[in-house]
């Protein structure tokens, strides 16, 4: 007996064979979930260093990978949602970038989902690994050890204003590096024969406030201590900075680049790309206990000489020949 099938019942039909096939093939792709402090216009050459990790490893997105982004937009308080949202979706491995809250979050919201995370603080004292070499549990990433360089930013900063007899250090009090970081900067400036005045800051008014404390008191210099929030205010912290007459230094180039004095710490780029890598090598089968924390291997001092000649500041000729980039 002759089976008819109308054209148009044809096409719907193969149509939504076409979808359900497709469907479930990209259902078989392994789901890499990324909970970040940041917003994603600010994180566009971090998540493309990432995609490059991963896709040198063989992982492109949408062809054998799929990636969900869960962005805070520097409200720390969502970070934990954020997080359990991730291990709820049953995702492969959680990429936690932007300092110690979301890292922390994720380590929370599951004991078994692996995670990759990139944080500033050593992930020791912070409890995050039992180990720099051995990590032990599920996480593991890369560390910018940021926070030991807080005394060399002062230093560099005293370099370039040498007058100044007052530095200030701004933190964020809802990130867990600021009273560690806070006691570094103390012991740095007691050596550096300087007095230090700490300033604290966790939204876009309360920076406007310590500026214009800093005006106020005559404060000679500000170091900016490591927040993803802070990153993603790097164009106030520029535009306040000239306005107030302050010399500021920072951990990423991103700062100088909008027009901050002088940054001192590791590529963001090559820390991204690095996790890229160890997703990848988790994806493949590798646990994350097996895999040391990755550590910098060279730190860049950027120097903006536009901006130290608008602050009428004369940076040592040593200093910029030390500089990996100088911006004219």
């Amino acid at each position: 007996m002759a089976i008819h099938i109308r054209r148009r019942e044809f096409i719907i039909t193969l149509g939504s064979m076409t979808v359900a096939w497709t469907g479930a093939a990209r259902a078989q792709y392994p789901i890499v979930g990324v909970v970040s402090s940041r917003s994603l216009p600010d994180s566009a050459m971090s998540v493309a260093a990432f995609r490059r990790g991963l896709a040198d490893s063989g992982y492109v997105d949408g062809r054998n990978l799929e990636i969900i982004f869960r962005w805070a937009e520097g409200h720390y308080d969502r970070l934990p949602a954020l997080a359990a949202d991730l291990a709820r979706r049953q995702v492969a491995v959680i990429l936690a970038t932007g300092g110690n809250p979301p890292a922390l979050a994720a380590k929370a919201a599951s004991a078994t989902i692996p995670v990759v995370f990139i944080i500033g603080s050593d992930p020791v004292e912070v409890g995050l690994v039992a180990s720099l070499n051995h990590p032990g549990g599920n996480i593991t990433g890369v560390s910018l050890f940021t926070s030991l360089l807080v005394a060399k930013r002062l230093e560099l900063l005293r370099e370039m204003v040498p007058t100044a007899t007052t530095l200030a250090f701004l933190v964020n009090p809802s990130n867990s590096n600021a009273e560690p970081d806070t006691k570094v900067a103390h012991t740095a400036a007691r050596e550096l024969a300087r007095q230090l005045m700490v300033l604290h800051a966790a939204t876009e008014d309360d920076i406007d406030a310590a500026f214009a404390t800093l005006a106020r008191d005559r404060v000679g210099a500000l170091v900016v201590n490591t927040d993803a929030f802070f990153l993603t205010r790097r164009e106030q912290f520029a535009t306040l900075a000239a306005r107030h007459a302050i010399p500021t230094i920072h951990d990423f180039k991103e700062y100088t680049v909008a027009g901050g004095l002088a940054s001192y710490g590791i590529n963001l780029a090559s820390a991204y790309h690095q996790a890229g890598v160890y997703v990848a090598r988790i994806l493949r089968g590798e646990k994350p206990a097996d895999l040391p924390v990755v550590q910098p291997t060279k730190l860049d001092l950027v120097i903006n000489l536009k901006t130290a000649k608008a602050l009428g500041l004369d940076v040592p000729a040593t200093l910029l020949a030390r500089a990996d980039e100088v911006i004219e």
